[in-house]
């Protein structure tokens, strides 16, 4: 599935990938809300599939547990680019994980299989909206597209990684 050819000369970036918790789960999931995909092994291959046609590396992690993925952040803070992230079970309060996000001073694209601002608004129609604790940090934000929510943020991050005029429009990369 052909998705972007950039020039033979492009930088080769290195995107980190993490699913939070109830990730590893996929497959055994509502098919109405998470598709056809059987596994969290499928969904990985198929992100390996589009950066190895987008030119860029990428560096996958999930767990169940928000201690596991904030080590995961402090390691590869110095050795990617950026980093795409399905917060899953830490959507409403994974402070931890947004914050060691926002130290790195990356870009970040949060993904969700699911349109999160439908499901809240279903869940808990008269409580307090609740809303991502990502969403207002991170550079972009793709949900309600399923496993295909994960080739838009790598394009997207992509392309604004090789984009030195928008990063520097208020995204930091170090």
């Amino acid at each position: 599935m052909p998705v972007l050819r950039r020039p033979a000369d492009a930088p080769r970036w290195t995107i980190a990938v993490v699913d939070g918790p109830n990730m590893p789960n996929l497959g055994h999931r509502s098919e109405a809300i998470y598709g056809p995909i059987r596994s969290l092994a499928d969904l990985q291959a198929m992100v390996r599939e589009v950066a190895g046609e987008l030119g860029v590396e990428v560096v996958q992690f999930a767990s169940n547990h928000e201690g596991e993925i904030l080590e995961f952040i402090h390691r590869t803070a110095t050795e990617v680019q950026g980093y795409v992230i399905n917060p899953a079970g830490l959507t409403t309060y994974g402070e931890a994980t947004r914050h060691a996000l926002d130290d790195t001073g990356k870009p970040v694209v949060e993904c969700h299989f699911a349109n999160i601002a439908r499901h809240f608004a279903e869940v808990a129609p008269h409580s307090q909206q609740q809303t991502s604790r990502f969403t207002y940090t991170a550079t972009g934000l793709t949900m309600g597209l399923r496993q295909h929510g994960y080739a838009a943020a790598l394009v997207g991050l992509t392309l604004a990684l090789d984009d030195e005029a928008f990063l520097a429009g208020g995204t930091r990369r170090r």
